[in-house]
């Protein structure tokens, strides 16, 4: 009840569902392929023929935001997806099980916790090479350990918990135990860290895109639009104006949601 209350929460929802939805139906919404060229409209200012003005090889602007759309919150959804399935059982049983079996988990999980994860994910591309698959391995790799962290922690408390003691007590197998009566409860926690997990992923793609480990052309992610108008910005400042502020906007968005969902 608290996240209807919150008007900027319902703006923000309402905001990150209209670039979901701008994504979903790119090819419907665009009047421009967003690989296609046109040197000579190229670094073209913002107009009524392209919105957004048009880059160094003359494709549109605004197309390949919408385009980029569709890589950034993929990467986002998909990286926050794999680490909540592989954080999730991790945490859970390393809480439910505790004793050697937590030791050895939370160990190993400490050890990539502790390890730089820009550093970690750029070393996974060098071995994958570079590219949409090798984004969402590099990510899902180093983004589990924190839903770990958070589910161990959440589990311990509920393990706890008279009823689980007496569902223990029946007989009742720890597989469903976990699943019927322990993760249920865990779903708020779940949700609240997916708003903060899918932002953050799409920044650390972002980031991997700017420093040129990301995707290739002609496709296109915010972070690999941000690059390239990085480079001429002093000169067209459209260029990096444009995604830089429709990223912004949107982490912004996420982070406002999540607030919302912790009232």
């Amino acid at each position: 009840m608290g996240f209807l209350k919150n008007r900027v929460a319902i703006l923000s929802f309402g905001f990150i569902a209209l670039i979901a939805l701008l994504a979903i139906f790119a090819p419907w919404i665009t009047h421009y392929s967003y690989e296609e060229q046109n040197i000579l409209e190229r670094l073209q200012g913002p107009s009524l023929q392209h919105w957004m003005g048009t880059d160094t090889l003359g494709r549109d602007l605004f197309s390949r935001i919408i385009y980029g759309a569709r890589m950034s919150l993929a990467v986002g959804i998909i990286t926050t997806l794999a680490a909540l399935v592989i954080g999730t059982c991790v945490g859970a049983l390393a809480g439910y099980r505790g004793g050697w079996v937590d030791d050895l988990l939370m160990r190993f999980v400490d050890m990539i916790y502790i390890f730089p994860s820009v550093l970690l994910a750029i070393l996974v591309m060098i071995f994958l090479g570079r590219g949409f698959t090798g984004i969402l391995v590099a990510l899902s790799i180093t983004a589990w350990v924190t839903q770990a962290r958070l589910v161990r922690g959440q589990m311990i408390q509920i393990r706890e918990l008279p009823y689980i003691e007496a569902a223990r007590a029946v007989g009742v197998s720890p597989l469903r135990l976990i699943t019927r009566h322990i993760l249920p409860n865990l779903i708020g926690t779940i949700i609240v860290s997916m708003t903060i997990q899918i932002p953050t992923q799409i920044m650390s793609e972002s980031f991997l895109s700017f420093i040129g480990l990301g995707l290739q052309p002609p496709y296109s992610s915010w972070g690999t639009l941000a690059q390239e108008g990085f480079r001429a910005m002093q000169s067209y400042p459209h260029l990096i104006l444009f995604p830089g502020s429709v990223l912004f906007v949107t982490l912004l968005a996420f982070h406002f949601v999540g607030e919302g969902l912790q009232t």
